[in-house]
């Protein structure tokens, strides 16, 4: 039911009912007994003296006559409306975007992950375009279209191609290649770069639509938060990320880790680890709150499977002991813990635990046996965080301290685990510390936000060793900007 806005005098009231009432094809006996099937409590007498202007019912009385003569010129002349004393909330949307993301959220509910591409396909055309999903492989080297019943398309790489720019610069861009004007745009669960969307539109002027644009970003948005929430009742969703079937130990590892790009308005940070399909020893986590972010960053020692169950269980007993709210010396006892007494002989694990306080920029560490995380301000790495040394974790330590340092805005950290700067080419020679700071600094000057400097880094790393590594490689690179809101985000790329 709809009404204008409030104000409408009771008496223009009175008269709409009247005038509507000669459309509604109501005899007074069947207004009435309408009317007290609703509540009404006016007898019939009153209700015939409010009508010919001899009284005046409650304004509350006024609204139920006008719900029942609204509901029976919705069953007749459905353009013909009473007005109420107030506004009241809009029915449900048939038409337009609101209506097209309704449609698929409702469907989505009780639908399988397959039907994801068919069913945002039908959103699209509930927009007057023609849509389809791509989503990225884990490995962020190409954009694969989800199954929706056309014909299949090859994946699109993301260097070199446009809807690769505008999964990296999370921007949307239009293009008439091949005659055919389209709009690609971000898929973006939150920070977290999930593809892009393919949108054809009618005519080229189409592109040219501002208000199609935010409502097509609408629809990514939706879509790929259904990517991610589908993506957990099936096989689907995952497989076609996958560009090479996964171990055991890599099955377990991404299972534990949270989403690869998170933000808040005065942060952002990205992770990714290598080899993405057999990576063993090596997680990251993070947690983000109004004001701390926590960060941590695992390396168990040994490879495969045994590695992959000290890990999970490191970051396991992290974490708990993190969501109690017990702070990072006990994170690390917690560690020490559960690799002690769970795994046997000499098991260890390296690791960074970090917190940032949002508000003051303290940041806190503990380092056990790990490379220092890098300080980036100024768009150079200005210091190594080398403080806090204590052995390795599950391994016997009496005490150990945790070591602070005072970040200024726009400063970045990376935290990594040694198979970055240990990779080494055909000839032996390492990665190093050297090229991934002089990688890093490069990466800042020409504004690449982190998500995209971390995809960019692991590929040079990958490529450094002839794409296969001889040990996993991680890294979690953030970036603090202290109340300059949406400027670290992941689509600031060519701004």
């Amino acid at each position: 039911m709809t009404g204008p806005a409030a104000g409408v005098p009771a008496e223009d009231r009175r008269a709409r009912l009247r005038a509507a009432l000669r459309h509604a094809d109501l005899t007074l006996d069947q207004l009435w007994l309408r009317y007290f099937e609703l509540g009404g409590n006016a007898d019939l007498f009153d209700l015939e003296a409010h009508l010919d202007g001899l009284g005046c019912l409650p304004d509350l009385d006024g609204d139920l006559l006008a719900v029942v003569v609204n509901e029976r010129l919705d069953e007749l002349f459905a353009a013909r409306r009473v007005p109420y004393s107030r506004p009241l909330r809009p029915p449900r949307p048939t038409t337009g975007p609101l209506a097209a993301l309704l449609r698929l959220l409702d469907a989505t509910r009780t639908a399988p992950p397959d039907r994801l591409a068919p069913l945002a396909a039908e959103a699209g055309r509930a927009l007057g375009v023609d849509v389809s999903v791509h989503v990225v492989d884990h490995e962020q080297r190409e954009l694969v279209r989800l199954p929706d019943g056309r014909a299949g398309t090859d994946p699109v790489a993301v260097d070199g191609t446009l809807p690769g720019r505008v999964f990296q610069s999370g921007q949307p861009l239009p293009s008439e290649a091949g005659g055919v004007p389209r709009l690609w745009v971000p898929l973006l669960d939150g920070a977290d770069r999930m593809g892009v969307l393919e949108v054809r539109v009618a005519t080229a002027r189409d592109l040219e639509d501002p208000g199609l644009r935010e409502q097509c970003r609408w629809l990514a948005a939706m879509v790929a938060h259904l990517v991610t929430a589908m993506g957990l009742h099936g096989d689907l969703l995952e497989r076609t990320r996958r560009s090479r079937p996964r171990s055991p130990s890599a099955e377990l590892v991404w299972q534990q880790l949270p989403p690869l790009t998170a933000a808040s308005d005065t942060f952002v940070l990205a992770g990714s680890l290598e080899p993405s399909a057999a990576v063993g020893g090596d997680a990251f986590d993070y947690a983000l709150t109004e004001h701390t972010v926590s960060m941590t960053v695992l390396d168990a020692v040994g490879h495969g499977l045994g590695a992959g169950l000290m890990a999970a269980a490191a970051l396991a007993a992290s974490r708990a002991a993190r969501r109690e709210g017990r702070g990072l010396h006990d994170q690390a006892r917690a560690v020490d813990e559960v690799v002690a007494t769970t795994f046997s002989g000499s098991a260890f694990v390296t690791g960074v635990l970090a917190e940032l306080d949002l508000t003051s920029g303290l940041l806190r560490y503990v380092r056990a046996g790990h490379p220092p995380p890098l300080l980036l301000r100024s768009g150079r790495v200005v210091k190594e965080l080398a403080g806090s040394g204590r052995v390795p974790l599950g391994l016997t330590v009496e005490g150990f301290s945790v070591a602070e340092e005072a970040l200024e805005p726009g400063d970045w950290l990376a935290l990594y685990t040694d198979g970055v700067t240990e990779a080494r080419d055909g000839l032996g020679r390492w990665f190093g510390e050297q090229r991934l700071i002089e990688f890093l600094t490069r990466a800042v000057a020409a504004g690449q936000p982190p998500p995209e400097t971390v995809r960019r880094l692991m590929h040079a790393v990958l490529d450094h060793q002839g794409g296969v590594l001889q040990d996993d490689a991680s890294i979690l690179l953030a970036c603090w900007s202290a109340g300059e809101a949406g400027t670290t985000g992941p689509g600031t790329m060519d701004r």
